[in-house]
């Protein structure tokens, strides 16, 4: 089997590997920011999937410790969310 190579930015390789171990994703807006919460929604609205095949849930959020509030709500329900905390615009 050939593999492809691309080249991509760096966030979007974190969004990339956090969209697909997601179940939810928390993102909120700031100045400056990084594309990583735009990517994750942009990819869950066109129904990208992830390693469960389960497309993760997008929320947006107010501030940050809305969105942590949010996650650490989808992981007492259950949802699966990788413990490293992601660059401030996504969790």
């Amino acid at each position: 089997m050939e593999r492809t190579w691309v080249t991509i930015e760096g966030n979007e390789a974190v969004a990339n590997v956090a969209h697909a171990l997601s179940e939810v994703i928390a993102i909120y807006p700031i100045t400056p920011s990084t594309p990583m919460g735009e990517l994750a929604d942009a990819w869950s609205a066109a129904g990208r999937t992830n390693l469960w095949g389960t497309v993760p849930l997008v929320v947006e959020m107010q501030s940050e410790g809305g969105a942590a509030g949010a996650i650490h709500g989808a992981l007492q329900t259950g949802a699966w969310q990788p413990r490293s905390r992601l660059p401030r615009a996504c969790y």
